[in-house]
């Protein structure tokens, strides 16, 4: 019951505060949408190079014998 109450306070807390500071708001969403963009980019790019990393390395051993295939 407590939290119910807590989080009723929070959300009229920020309806309020959020009428009041909107320029506010706008400024820094406006702010923090590039950034979002930029850091979410870098991380696809980073694990799109790994995955493909992955990918030739999976190639590489399918031409490649192992050491157990030498064997037999």
């Amino acid at each position: 019951m407590k939290t119910l109450i807590g989080g009723a306070i929070a959300v009229l807390l920020g309806v309020v505060g959020l009428a009041v500071w909107f320029d506010e708001f706008l400024k820094l969403l406006a702010g923090c949408v590039p950034l979002v963009l930029l850091l979410g980019g870098g991380l696809g790019l980073y694990l799109g190079f790994d995955e493909l990393k992955d990918s030739w390395k999976k190639d590489e051993g399918v031409d490649a014998p192992t050491s157990q295939d030498a064997k037999s």
